[in-house]
């Protein structure tokens, strides 16, 4: 059997194409899994789980799916989809960690997160997440009428694109002190993250000792998953 590990889908209605690539690899690829892990931006917004948004219902019927027939779905929110909370939860089957998680694995400790925070040179961005982290100025969000927050979100999109599209592709990457760091709190074997939307297997050296950092792909053109069994840890791409 086997662990697998997405992040990045970025699920909206716009794009039918990355949503049926996503519905026919939990039907093909998860069922064979042991469990898999979603790591951030399953969605491309989500503005509370009471949107009735048709998708989110057609992959909360999925999921759920899958988790009825026997394989466990764990969920780490995203810079997108932050606000997934309970209710949609319990209607997906999924189980929501922490923004950080260890995993014991096949003899591997495996550290997974969806990666936004490993990116600290990115002082603007990591100024804007700790706003919107804030549990009272997300309750407030929480409370406003459903098309407000829509509209909000909205704009929110739009100048997010505007300013990432100014930034160099340095300052949006990891920054390379917050990874070791991150290795040594945990004292993990594998890190696994999403975000920076750059495949990669990384090598880290660390204390006279090879370690590895995993990082996803978006689903643009095509998927993305990490595979984990007892033999090997692979990224592995494939069409929708």
């Amino acid at each position: 059997m086997c662990t697998l590990f997405i992040a990045d889908l970025h699920l909206s209605e716009h794009e039918p194409a990355i949503t049926a690539g996503f519905l026919r690899f939990l039907r093909e690829d998860a069922i064979q899994a042991d469990s898999l892990y979603i790591l951030g931006d399953l969605f491309d917004y989500w503005i509370g789980d009471d949107d009735n948004n048709p998708l989110h219902r057609k992959i909360a019927s999925a999921l759920q799916t899958l988790h009825q027939q026997g394989v466990t779905c764990h969920f780490i929110h995203g810079n997108r989809d932050f606000l997934i909370g309970s209710r949609f939860a319990k209607e997906s089957g999924i189980i929501l960690l922490p923004q950080e998680k260890i995993l014991e694995l096949y003899g591997k400790r495996v550290l997974i997160l969806h990666g936004d925070t490993l990116c600290t040179d990115d002082k603007s961005y990591q100024q804007y997440r700790k706003r919107v982290h804030t549990s009272w100025i997300q309750r407030l969000f929480l409370l406003l009428p459903l098309f407000i927050r829509q509209k909000i979100a909205a704009k929110m999109r739009a100048n997010s694109q505007s300013i990432n599209s100014q930034k160099s592709e340095a300052i949006m990457d990891v920054n390379q002190q917050a990874v070791i760091d991150a290795f040594e709190r945990y004292q993990a074997d594998w890190m696994i993250h999403g975000h920076t939307h750059r495949p990669a297997v990384h090598e880290v050296a660390l204390h006279n000792k090879m370690y590895h950092r995993g990082v996803l792909g978006a689903w643009h053109h095509q998927g993305s998953m990490f595979k984990i069994t007892d033999k090997s840890t692979e990224l592995i791409f494939f069409p929708f």
